[in-house]
């Protein structure tokens, strides 16, 4: 197989998997109640060990160093930029992938680097679209965090960039890929479950902060936010640390 062909069957079978890592899905044993990790097994019969997929992450906050930590597990992977209009982020991102890699508040300057292959973007919401039209018509794969869009109609042209470029453009759907919800139905599916009668769910999260509270970064300031940018298409407002952080 053709170095090219292999790498483009990579890439396609590499984002399956960071679906899948994307979580730490487990199912609890009724007898110990305890927790059973589940995992899945890929076979790469077609990857090579000079094969290497180049990542680079846009937002380097939160949810974008998950996405990342979740894409190098799969092999080949190696990230080599990052853009975040903060510039603690930046210098958290060298701490974490080494000093070598390039680091930008301008995500332009991701997209116009020939030597990045796929992007992960993890911005605010009202910066997905606009981000991810530009990476695929750059001819960047794209995985990005959800929403994709905040207005359907906005949604039309990345289905258009990405039919018009043959690029791969995923969306996160964290738990609807989970291996934890695949699980379920396979045990449903076998009877092992039973009839259904009643669904009981619950999301918690355990933080000293609580939920959405995130500290504040001492340093946070007009010079190390680019706060201007951030807003985007949203309405201009004064800088807030609270609304960026």
């Amino acid at each position: 197989m053709t170095k090219n062909n292999s790498r483009r069957s990579f890439i396609k079978r590499a984002s399956i998997t960071s679906a899948a890592l994307s979580t730490t899905p487990f199912l609890l044993a009724a007898s110990k109640n305890d927790p059973q990790l589940l995992h899945r097994n890929y076979s790469f019969k077609d990857f090579g060990i000079n094969d290497q997929i180049n990542i680079a992450l846009i937002g380097t906050g939160i949810q974008g160093i998950y996405d990342t930590q979740a894409a190098l597990q799969v092999d080949g992977i190696k990230i080599v930029a990052a853009c975040d209009l903060y510039t603690g982020r930046l210098d958290r991102a060298k701490e974490l992938w080494g000093q070598d890699i390039f680091v930008t508040r301008d995500y332009r300057e991701i997209l116009n680097r020939k030597d990045i292959d796929a992007v992960l973007i993890a911005t605010p919401d009202h910066w997905h679209q606009t981000i991810t039209v530009a990476a695929l018509k750059a001819g960047k794969h794209v995985y990005c965090e959800k929403p994709m869009v905040q207005n359907f109609n906005e949604g039309q042209e990345i289905i258009k960039a990405q039919k018009d470029s043959g690029k791969i453009c995923q969306i996160g759907s964290q738990g609807m890929s989970s291996l934890g919800n695949e699980k379920a139905k396979e045990l449903y599916e076998d009877g092992a479950i039973g009839d259904i009668v009643m669904l009981d769910m619950y999301n918690d999260r355990y933080s000293a902060e609580g939920a959405w509270q995130y500290p504040i970064p001492t340093d946070a300031s007009l010079k190390t936010v680019d706060f201007d940018t951030f807003l985007g298409s949203a309405p201009k407002v004064p800088f807030d640390n609270n609304r960026f952080f």
